[in-house]
């Protein structure tokens, strides 16, 4: 039995949304997440900080979505499983790198305000994934 832990973040985007797409057409965004931390020293009393950094993948619809929503900058919640990867250099030398790969990103409301709009995806019968009628989901639309 396979376990997937699922790991969240909530920090402010490094740069800028990278979309790029497989040889298939699939889109793949890269984004670079900085999570910061503060707490009292209980010695001294002072105020330390520490920053984590973390590389995000995502794929299909939420990597086209994040990169015609986000910025660098933006406080966003990033929810998804860690995964490392390896690789080898020209050199020989073997890399190791985790990422986060997000099954969920969306704007922290802590400190700002979105406007959410909902994007219709029709299947070739024109229904929408959900398996309504474009018609109908016009209307669940309205109240979603």
């Amino acid at each position: 039995m396979s376990t997937t832990t699922t790991t969240t973040v909530v920090g402010n985007l490094t740069r800028d949304p990278e979309i790029r797409y497989t040889r298939d057409g699939q889109a793949t965004t890269t984004l670079g997440v900085a999570v910061n931390r503060r707490w009292q020293n209980r010695e001294t009393n002072e105020w330390e900080e520490a920053t984590s950094f973390f590389d995000v993948v995502t794929w299909r619809d939420l990597a086209e979505n994040i990169a015609l929503s986000l910025t660098k900058g933006m406080r966003v919640v990033v929810s998804g499983r860690l995964e490392q990867r390896s690789w080898e250099t020209e050199d020989g030398d073997r890399r190791f790198k985790v990422e986060i790969v997000a099954d969920e990103v969306g704007a922290s409301l802590r400190f700002a305000t979105v406007d959410v709009q909902r994007i219709e995806r029709h299947t070739p019968d024109d229904t929408v994934e959900s398996g309504s009628t474009a018609e109908e989901a016009d209307t669940l639309g309205a109240t979603a």
